[in-house]
This record gives C-alpha cells, sequence and structure tokens, in this order.
C-alpha cells in the first residue's frame, strides 16, 4: 500500500476547496496505513474538519506538521522509530499552538496521564465508539479536555485522596522513557538495539534496565526479560 507520509490528497481535490477553506485542519499519526484512513474517512464524512496531512512515523510527523499548520494532531502511542509519547513532548515545543488528541489501543489508566502531562489535551481508546472521537475531537479543538468518564473519576479520587504523589513499585512509578525500554525489552530487542533505536547509549540503556528492576523489585536480567515480556502480552504491545 502506497505510504500515506504526505499532505492528504482532500485538499488537492478543485471540488473540495470552498469547504476546505473553512475546515479544522487535522494532521494524522499513527504507523497502520488502514486505521489512518479510517479516521480520515469518519472526520471527511462529518464535514467540517479536513485532513490536511497523515504519517506513519514521529519524525515524518515532525517534518510535516510544521509546514502543514494543523490545528490538531491525532496521535497514537505506538509508533515505529519512538513513542507517541516522546512525539507529543517535542511538538509541544516545535508548535506550541498545536492541540494533541491521543487516539491509542493501550489502556488509559496507564497512558492518560503520561499523555496529559507531555502536552496532549485529550485521549480515546480504539475500542470506543466512533462518535466518541468526534465529540473528543470537538472538545479538544474547543479548547477543552477531554477524558472518559472512568478516567476523570480515577483522576478526581486519586487527588482526593492524596496518592499521587506516593512511590509505588509498580509500572506506575516508571517515566516515560523507561515504560519506553520496558515495551522494547518485551517485544525481545537487546540493550545495543533498543540503543540504536532510542538514539541512546548502551550504558544509558543498562542504566535504565538497573532502575527497572530497583522499581519493579526484580532481581535478576532474566525476571525483568520476564516481566516485560507478560506486561506486553498483557498490554498487547506489539
Amino acid at each position: 500500500m502506497k505510504s500515506l507520509e504526505t499532505a492528504s490528497p482532500f485538499l488537492s481535490s478543485p471540488s473540495n476547496t470552498r469547504q476546505a477553506a473553512n475546515a479544522r485542519r487535522i494532521f494524522i499519526v499513527d504507523d497502520h496505513p488502514v486505521t489512518r484512513a479510517g479516521i480520515s474517512a469518519l472526520l471527511t464524512q462529518q464535514g467540517g474538519y479536513v485532513v490536511c496531512g497523515e504519517s506513519e512515523s514521529a519524525p515524518k510527523a515532525i517534518e510535516l506538521i510544521p509546514k502543514l499548520s494543523p490545528e490538531l494532531a491525532i496521535i497514537d502511542i505506538s509508533l515505529k522509530t519512538t513513542s507517541g509519547i516522546e512525539l507529543i513532548k517535542n511538538l509541544h515545543s516545535l508548535a506550541p499552538d498545536l492541540k494533541v488528541l491521543v487516539l491509542s489501543m493501550h489502556d488509559e489508566n496507564l497512558y492518560a496521564e503520561r499523555a496529559l502531562r507531555a502536552g496532549a489535551r485529550g485521549y480515546v481508546m480504539k475500542d470506543q465508539a466512533h462518535e466518541t472521537l468526534i465529540t473528543a475531537v470537538r472538545r479538544v479543538l474547543e479548547g477543552d479536555l477531554y477524558l472518559s468518564e472512568k478516567m476523570k473519576e480515577r483522576m478526581l479520587h486519586r487527588f482526593v485522596s492524596n496518592k499521587s504523589d506516593e512511590l509505588t513499585f509498580s509500572i506506575d512509578s516508571l517515566s516515560d522513557r523507561e515504560i519506553e525500554v520496558l515495551g522494547h525489552i518485551g517485544n525481545g530487542y537487546s540493550t545495543r538495539q533498543i540503543a540504536a533505536k532510542l538514539n541512546l547509549s548502551v550504558k544509558t540503556i543498562d542504566s535504565y534496565r538497573e532502575h527497572l528492576k530497583i522499581k519493579l523489585r526484580l532481581a535478576k536480567g532474566a525476571d525483568l526479560v520476564r516481566h516485560a515480556i507478560q506486561w506486553v502480552k498483557s498490554e498487547c504491545l506489539v
């Protein structure tokens, strides 16, 4: 299938020029072409939105977004070269006025707060209804935050019970980069391969592995690998 890392052909059609002029411009970042096509079709069918560009990777998104000037970027957590969380952080510095909505298969209980801290304005899981995505897009473009009712209740409970600052030896205690390294370990990558993927030194990845063992209360490297594999399977991080 031909790559969609380009400006959307929707804008190039003469019959759509007038509609595009007043439409809200949206950029999609997802490494699955079928998913990008589905999101694009859903948005354009609603009217009032135009997908001005799409990308399967973070580097291409960073290249295209400043050129295409979208109002909103819809970003997945899992991308081929880096995590969506890191991309959101980079975009927050590169294009501070850009609004970001995360659309992901990964559990909002783990990633929603991380995404918001990185600069996103909302989080939607892919298994939710199409109407939920449209509602989230509208809310975020209006300047509001969007989270599911379940996630809002969870965050409110943590705030009220004052547990948000407690150190816990669980996945919740890991930094965004540690989560990324853990996922790569669970997917079978060696320390050297992870270093190459993240453009970091082998020594730095070794340090992350040690931090992970301490935070997850694991004694050996083999225990970390087993834990990472089980976590990847449970989160479907493939």
